[in-house]
């Protein structure tokens, strides 16, 4: 794999690639000609300005030498910075070691940090202005602010007492910094008339990122939602396949042992299962209004990505399948692209670790949270995939004024009225919120959602529609919980019992976790909060809210109930989104898995070697063999193109040996082929809101549409005087892919190249989506040629939906930890730990991910300081 250059570029928007945070941002700024002109003369001011001082620029740069006092600390603290300037800090209490976190990630990240507590509390409007209003009015709605708040008085009050510490630490970096001091961003804002002096910083602050992991990890919401609306124009056998069982048979679950007993999860082996099946059709306008619903659900901002790609590889050996005769555990999760990264590599250490301070612990975690997310301590090591449980329903529900119909009686709606303070507007925005037993109102969100359920009958005995249905949304993550806990708590975990303790307290959003400690055990805990339904609610559609019988019961899946496994009889552990366990599990967990492209890909290496080092785990993360390829090149080589020409992309296939590297051009071929083979086959029969997005669903949908050539699904509708089969779509997409890459690339087929247009494009999520080009340029990184692809284990997922084959989501870090010596793992970030445009450490790693080079993660004291390059101290006064 290799990158183009690190020269900064212009990236252009592009909204039906980006839907999230913030296409709306295009638009800025909108106060008419005369004041873009002045704005945009502005700006030129303000490049010109840079060229001619760098020190506009490097203002925000963080000292990382010498002392900065600062009031509060107890003691000294030293923060030691390495070559990638990467923090470690090293404090001789609790407090003033998230006081320093705190102070530092300030000194990197705050403009990342205030602009994700300001998305969470739903106040983006007052950065950004009238196009980040939707945005606000989702969040309120659903009020992740007030439930974070509510979150605090459940925490344990050590937990709050971090909490609060790395609060002060923040705070007093934004005492001492003026808006222009911080970020390069504000300077760039306050030309769109932001006047801005930024608020302390708060607990709450830190909570509330929790619900944006929740929401974007969601689980099966949109599954739900696109079931109904194929079922407006499909029958249920349709749907079916497009929704087909987990391949139990080929593609193995993470946990292949165990079953509850006595309400615990231990015993024998389980056996493969099927899904539960597919409820009838809904009726077409309710399909309609849904389709709408997903397109309001599709304004809110990609936090951490997007979609089904929003996956992770995470596995662990233990050491008889180890080199190095300890575990070996590795992780990367894929999640969105963006500058600066989702993830913040830094080291948390007490110089006396004890239970006065427990704290020795190094990892990756998220600018504005305290703690480490992902990483190891002393003793343990610890991984995240996405589990993608069921834990969200949309419920129809009757309205009548005030009121909403339940059990055949009308309900008062809960009320809350809501002000959005708006950057350009002399008056706030205001608006009522309502909601039902079930949750918040999703369908008073918006105009464009005001419709959803109108006209929309569900069954012979569903109420009158009047003016239609409301959707609400029910939803484990507004419950409060006290999931900040199990943060901490993981971080100073010392062995299994007391890491599982941990994982008790994370409620959402539910993950797999992947174990292993200096002991020589290795194991895998499913954490969170997953509903018990009524039997009415199968979770798979749109439920009728008047009905009881669709209820939750108001409990959750026990946590000792949960799928978990230490020191497996196979010897490792593999989990990459594929199904937890097999039909005898007895509660429901979901579907929606990943269908086990990558797990198995995943297991088939780890089970090709006896012992296994850290380059072979490395390896392995940056495997890019096309799952798929095998069972759909034969099927295309059995195609008679007309033409050498049509021929030439398919003389490509026969040599291939199913890699998608950077350099392959059967890859570029194969990919395009996909695309227009996906777009011939089901546009036609589909609204563009459910349009194929080529990941492994559909890998698994058309394994089983390959063997039917006949099937109607091959029929293009849009033809009346024929009837296609499977050859003729396939001859007709061989053909377009061959056209395609000759405009895109080269007429010579041997020219081609797979990094050619699957690049990897990085923008800064707010001022970096401006049209005005400069902009761009101060912000945005890009042309980063890269391999793999979507549902592939170096997982560099595009949309096949889209118009483009750009990177949408990535291993957005890779490590590699050796329990055997923590100085020897490996790290590496998808960009950089500095969040400051120009920054040498803003995109510093960016190269060395795209080229598939990771970095040493030192941990020793010793080897920290012998490879430190800068040394800050922080002392108490100022």
């Amino acid at each position: 794999m290799s990158a183009v250059s690190d020269t900064p570029a212009s990236v252009p928007s592009d909204d039906a690639r980006r839907p999230g945070l913030l296409a709306q941002f295009r638009a800025w700024p909108r106060a008419g000609r005369w004041a873009t002109y002045v704005a945009v003369a502005l700006v030129l001011v303000v490049v010109a300005a840079l060229v001619a001082g760098v020190v506009v620029v490097r203002k925000p740069f963080p000292q990382t030498e010498g002392e900065i006092k600062v009031p509060g600390l107890g003691a000294d603290v030293d923060v030691l910075r390495d070559a990638q300037g990467v923090p470690q800090i090293y404090a001789d209490t609790t407090h003033d070691l998230f006081y320093a976190q705190g102070f530092v990630q300030a000194q990197d990240r705050f403009y990342e940090m205030d602009v994700r507590r300001h998305i969470t509390a739903g106040r983006l409007s007052e950065m950004l202005g009238e196009d980040a209003l939707d945005t606000d009015k989702f969040i309120r709605t659903m009020g992740w602010r007030r439930v974070a708040e509510e979150e605090l008085s459940l925490l344990d009050p050590e937990t709050l007492t971090y909490l609060e510490a790395f609060s002060d630490g923040v705070n007093a970096y934004i005492d001492s910094h003026s808006p222009s001091e911080m970020s390069l961003e504000y300077s760039v804002l306050a030309l769109n008339g932001l006047d801005y002096a930024p608020e302390e910083w708060t607990p709450a602050d830190s909570v509330a990122w929790l619900k944006a992991m929740s929401w974007d990890l969601r689980g099966n919401m949109e599954d739900e939602i696109t079931r109904a609306v194929l079922a407006g124009r499909h029958s249920e056998a349709d749907i079916a396949e497009l929704f087909p069982p987990y391949p139990y048979d080929r593609h193995q679950p993470i946990v292949t042992q165990g079953a509850v007993v006595d309400g615990v999860y231990e015993g024998e082996a389980t056996r493969p299962g099927t899904r539960k099946p597919a409820r009838p059709a809904l009726s077409g306008a309710v399909s309609e209004a849904l389709a709408d619903l997903k397109g309001g659900l599709d304004a809110m901002p990609e936090l951490l990505g997007h979609g089904k790609g929003l996956g992770s590889n995470g596995w662990v050996v233990d050491g008889e399948h180890s080199t190095t005769g300890r575990p070996i555990l590795a992780n990367d999760p894929h999640l969105g692209i963006s500058v600066p990264g989702i993830w913040y590599q830094m080291g948390l250490h007490c110089n006396d670790v004890g239970d006065a301070c427990p704290f020795d612990v190094t990892g990756y975690t998220f600018a504005g949270l305290p703690g480490v997310v992902i990483g190891h301590n002393q003793d343990i090591a610890w991984g995240f995939t996405n589990l993608g449980p069921d834990v969200t329903d949309l419920y129809l529900e009757k309205i009548e004024g005030q009121q909403y119909e339940y059990d055949g009686k009308l309900r008062d709606l809960d009320l809350r009225d809501e002000t959005i303070e708006v950057l350009g507007r002399d008056e706030p925005f205001t608006f009522t919120v309502r909601s039902t037993r079930h949750g918040p109102l999703l369908s008073d969100v918006s105009a464009e959602l005001s419709t959803v359920g109108a006209n929309s009958p569900v069954g012979d005995d569903a109420p009158a529609r009047g003016n239609g249905y409301g959707v609400a949304l029910a939803w484990t993550a507004l419950e409060p919980a006290n999931t900040a806990d199990a943060i901490f708590g993981i971080n100073t975990a010392r062995n299994w019992d007391e890491f599982r303790a941990a994982a008790a307290d994370f409620a959402s959003p539910s993950q797999n976790m992947v174990y292993a400690d200096r002991e020589g055990h290795i194991g895998y805990q499913a954490p969170g909060r997953i509903p018990i339904r009524k039997s009415g609610n199968d979770g798979d559609y749109p439920a009728e809210g008047w009905l009881p019988s669709n209820d939750w019961t108001g409990k959750y899946v026990p946590f000792d109930a949960l799928p978990s496994v230490l020191d497996p009889n196979a010897g490792y552990v593999a989990t990459a989104n594929q199904a937890v366990t097999g039909k005898d599990y007895p509660y429901y967990l979901g579907d929606s898995w990943a269908y086990g492209y990558r797990s198995q890909r995943i297991v088939d290496l780890l089970e090709q070697k006896e012992k296994l080092s850290v380059e072979d785990m490395e390896s392995i993360q940056l495997d890019d063999r096309n799952g798929f390829a095998p069972t759909m090149v034969p099927y295309l080589l059995d195609v008679l193109m007309p033409s050498d020409y049509l021929g030439a992309g398919q003389r490509l296939l026969k040599s291939w040996d199913f890699d998608q590297d950077a350099d392959s051009a059967a890859a570029a071929y194969f990919n395009a082929v996909w695309k227009e083979t996906l777009t011939l086959t089901f546009h036609d029969d589909m609204r563009e809101a459910v349009w194929p997005d080529g990941g492994g669903q559909w890998y698994e949908v058309m394994r089983r549409l390959l063997a039917e050539p006949d099937s109607h699904w091959w029929d293009n509708t849009e033809t009346e005087t024929e009837i296609e089969t499977r050859d003729d779509i396939l001859a007709e997409a061989m053909a377009a892919a061959r056209d395609d890459l000759v405009v895109r690339q080269s007429r010579r087929a041997v020219d081609w190249t797979w990094g050619h247009h699957h690049r990897m494009n990085l923008e800064n999520q707010t001022v970096g989506q401006s049209d005005i080009g400069l902009v761009q340029w101060l912000f945005n990184r890009g042309g980063y040629e890269v391999g793999g692809g979507s549902e592939i284990v170096d997982a560099t997922k595009w949309d096949a939906a889209s118009d483009s084959y750009e990177v949408t989501a990535a291993p957005s870090m890779r490590m590699v930890v050796s329990m055997a010596d923590f100085d020897d793992s490996r790290w590496v970030n998808l960009t950089g730990t500095s969040g400051h445009a120009f920054n040498d450490h803003y995109v510093d790693q960016t190269e060395l991910w795209a080229e598939g080079r990771t970095l040493p993660w030192l941990w020793s004291r010793k080897a920290v300081e012998e490879s430190a390059e800068h040394t800050l101290t922080l002392t108490p006064g100022g």
